[in-house]
């Protein structure tokens, strides 16, 4: 077969196996984005993260932000269920999607060593947390509310509270970031970030749903929000640059 002429006109790469010939193949962006003279590696290419994550990198307890150890004592702040699922661009549940959040305390203090706001550090605090979704593509994440925090180098204009979602998926070829808000926050309508969004549905999207209270399963003081997410398709979820 491998003599065989190619009836596309398009050569197979493997005749391209000298660097000199490497360098001249039309659209290979990388090469033709730099200086061919000059010694670069080639980028690594995304590849899909699917069809299987590892269960074993998901520990007990890392859908809960509010504690650092399973069953200790609790971040001070209002405590927070956000759940939801994730579709993909038919609607349908995408099932083993890795789910990552972190977030700011109740003061609006991130535990990061970039962060040299004075509000206080919370010790039972973890911020963070991750979640594989279950077979209708659903999660579900216990936390506290998140503050409003001054964002250093730009005027310090206030930030709304806000948490941030990581998503991995079969089919995704890199990590998908994004940030969701919480309703009725005077800080949403003048947040440069979320008004980016031109598209108004789009940017809607982004603000959680208020669930009724019992939709939580725990207390009545704690409040329940629901945040679904879209990979792909008309009804995408917007999705921010991963820096």
């Amino acid at each position: 077969m491998g003599d065989e002429p190619n009836k596309g006109g398009i050569p197979h790469p493997s005749v391209f196996v000298e660097k000199r010939r490497l360098e001249l193949i039309k659209g290979y962006v990388v090469h033709e984005s730099r200086t061919p003279s000059k010694q670069v590696r080639v980028v690594t290419p995304s590849q899909t993260v699917g069809p299987f994550y590892p269960i074993a990198l998901i520990n007990p307890g890392e859908d809960d932000l509010a504690c650092k150890v399973p069953g200790g004592a609790r971040a001070l702040g209002t405590p927070i269920v956000v759940s939801g699922q994730v579709f993909d661009e038919a609607g349908k549940p995408v099932r083993g999607a890795l789910v990552e959040v972190w977030q700011a305390n109740k003061w609006g203090k991130y535990e990061h060593p970039v962060d040299q706001t004075p509000e206080p550090l919370d010790p039972n605090f973890k911020g963070y947390g991750r979640m594989l979704t279950d077979a209708e593509g659903r999660y579900r994440f216990r936390s506290i509310k998140p503050g409003a925090y001054p964002n250093p180098g730009y005027d310090n204009w206030m930030r709304p509270p806000h948490i941030h979602y990581s998503i991995f998926g079969a089919g995704v070829m890199q990590r998908l970031i994004t940030q969701v808000y919480f309703p009725r926050e005077a800080l949403n309508d003048i947040d440069p970030i979320l008004n980016g969004v031109e598209d108004l549905d789009a940017r809607a999207s982004l603000i959680a749903r208020e669930l009724p209270a019992q939709h939580a399963g725990f207390d009545a003081e704690t409040l329940a929000f629901g945040f679904d997410i879209v990979l792909r398709g008309s009804g995408e979820t917007p999705f921010f640059v991963d820096p």
